[in-house]
């Protein structure tokens, strides 16, 4: 019996929809591996910690230009007291900007808050309300008083640019439980970038798939919708094609990183055309949640870091593993729109302070409501500290790397409690002194990392997020 030759349309008609089935196979396997852990399933896989975590996830709010903690959170009676006079010890004392004048008592009054008690301004009235659930650490240090080393050393451990951001050391770690958002979130202030920018979330040296995605909620990720004149056939279609060829050009350059990172971003490119769109659209959020982050506030630029607020818990809530989420930047100048308050620090607070204070309060209450801080790790951090003293000739504060606060809130750590302390001043750390390098460490170990043991080779140094240093500050782990 002769058997029918099929013409060339049947050929192809047949053929092609079989490529459907390659693809759900393959789809199907990278599934099964993600499942099992397996390297094979890609970089950005999930990946074991190195012993139990307490933290899954992590919000890294960032304060550009150094709010003032004798302003905020480290109330100084002494400082009231001497209010006027000298600070003892300092005679002719030049700091960043030059000689420094007399003590200038807080210009926020400090009232007890929550059951605790804790001490902390009126600058940040929200903030306060949220006392009993955060962990304060009065006694941190840095190791540059300029802002861009500052800022750098905060995020990636080094004063000098080339290192990689936290967030990328932590999603190189782990990798990520999201299928179809960035492992790794950066959201700039909408009044602009950081003065050190990308620097941040950039990966620098470790494989460039563990690089941040910089979005916020007034300025989306770009480019994610089908172009009007490619139809959705035609762009799955083409996907395909393109895994199949990347796969096979994977199998010939396994050690291929920036190859594997290509691969990786496009197909989480193609993944987030809808993921993307749906996590920043607020619609779906009730009036209440609106009006707690001050979504609607009639101030432009509060409202816009409320949006950015409640998209960081949106992105926690779908499995975004790190979220550094920035409040000020630079473009507007030195303190104009960020807390570099170096000549008129009370005109410019009361701008600043209520930018922050009830989205971030807003987010934290938004997160405890919804059981979120079972294993998010909330961070409040800055660059360094400022002066107890105004600066000769001016009404502000200059910068202070030597005594500073930070404070932690959420999965692992105490609740309502105090470590370390500065002098009687605030201006140096004077108990349980600790360092940037103890913060990361104490940061990657509720996130289940020995600090020592997450390393990256590069130009004949195994390098670490914390370099050759490093404690875990046990004392604030719940």
């Amino acid at each position: 019996m002769n058997a029918r030759i099929p013409t060339r349309r049947e050929f192809l008609k047949s053929t092609s929809s079989g490529f459907g089935y390659v693809a759900f196979a393959a789809l199907a396997h990278q599934q099964a591996l993600r499942a099992a852990g397996g390297a094979a399933a890609g970089p950005l896989a999930a990946r074991q910690p190195h012993f139990p975590a307490r933290a899954k996830h992590v919000i890294f709010l960032c304060m550009q230009g150094a709010p003032s903690h004798v302003d905020t959170f480290d109330h100084k009676p002494e400082l009231v007291k001497r209010n006027g006079m000298p600070m003892p010890g300092a005679e002719g004392l030049v700091t960043f900007q030059g000689q420094q004048g007399n003590l200038v008592r807080p210009l926020w009054e400090f009232k007890p808050r929550g059951q605790s008690g804790k001490m902390i301004s009126e600058l940040l009235p929200n903030i306060a309300e949220m006392a009993d659930d955060l962990c304060f650490i009065h006694s941190m240090t840095a190791k540059s008083n300029t802002h861009g080393p500052a800022e750098n050393q905060m995020s990636t451990g080094f004063i000098l640019d080339g290192f990689p951001g936290i967030g990328s050391w932590v999603t190189y770690a782990l990798g990520s439980e999201c299928d179809d958002m960035p492992a790794f979130v950066a959201i700039p202030d909408p009044r602009g970038v950081p003065q050190s920018g990308a620097r941040h979330w950039n990966s620098a040296f470790l494989p460039a798939v563990f690089q941040g995605t910089a979005f916020n909620a007034s300025k989306a990720i770009p480019n994610l919708a089908r172009p009007a004149g490619v139809s959705e056939a035609a762009d799955l279609g083409t996907r395909d094609l393109v895994n199949l060829l990347n796969r096979r050009q994977m199998e010939q350059h396994p050690a291929d990183s920036d190859l594997a990172a290509r691969i990786a971003s496009y197909e989480l490119a193609a993944r987030m055309q809808i993921a993307a769109s749906e996590v920043g659209n607020l619609a779906g959020e009730s009036k209440a949640t609106l009006d707690l982050y001050g979504v609607n506030d009639a101030n432009a630029n509060k409202a816009g870091f409320a949006k950015n607020c409640l998209l960081a818990r949106r992105l926690i809530e779908r499995g975004v593993r790190f979220v550094q989420l920035f409040n000020g930047a630079y473009a507007m100048g030195e303190g104009v729109g960020n807390w570099d308050g170096h000549k008129t620090i009370e005109k410019q607070y009361s701008v600043h302070g209520p930018i922050l204070d009830q989205p971030v309060a807003g987010l934290l209450r938004d997160l405890k409501a919804r059981g979120l801080m079972q294993d998010t790790l909330v961070a409040f951090v800055t660059e360094f500290g400022r002066m107890p003293t105004f600066q000769k000739g001016a009404n502000g504060r200059d910068h202070n790397p030597k005594g500073f606060t930070v404070w932690l809130a959420g999965a692992g750590v105490k609740k309502a409690f105090t470590h370390g302390a500065t002098d009687d001043f605030g201006y140096q750390a004077a108990e349980n002194v600790s360092t940037i390098y103890d913060l990361h460490a104490t940061i990657l170990h509720l996130l289940g990392i020995d600090h020592e043991r997450l390393s990256y080779y590069n130009n004949g140094i195994e390098r670490r997020l914390t370099d050759v240093h490093g404690r875990v500050i046990r004392q604030v782990l719940g």
